[in-house]
C-alpha cells in the first residue's frame, strides 16, 4: 500500500490522489516456489506533486529508481528566454 512519496528525500504523506503521479510496475512474485509457475504482481508507487514535476520513477534490473525528469523542449525554450531577459 502506498502511503507516502517515493522520493526518499521528501516522504510527503499521501492523502489524496488529485495531486502527484502514480506509477505501476510489474514485479515477479515469489509464488513460483509454491506453485511451480511464474506469477506477476503489480507494485504501486507515488510521487507527490512537487516531486513529480522534477522526477520520474524507472524500473531496471536492480529495482525501482528515482530519475530526473527531462523537460519538454518548449519548457526548456521558455526557461532559456526567461534567463536571457534577466
Amino acid at each position: 500500500m502506498v502511503n507516502s512519496c517515493s522520493n526518499p528525500q521528501c516522504g510527503k504523506p499521501l492523502h489524496y490522489l488529485r495531486e502527484g503521479r502514480i506509477f505501476v510496475f510489474d514485479a515477479v512474485g515469489a509464488a513460483m516456489e509454491t506453485t511451480g509457475r511464474r506469477t506477476c504482481c503489480l507494485e504501486h508507487y507515488w510521487l507527490c506533486g512537487g516531486c513529480s514535476l522534477l522526477f520520474t520513477l524507472e524500473q531496471t534490473y536492480e529495482g525501482i529508481h528515482l530519475a530526473p525528469r527531462s523537460r519538454p523542449s518548449f519548457v526548456r525554450k521558455a526557461l532559456d528566454v526567461k534567463w536571457q531577459l534577466r
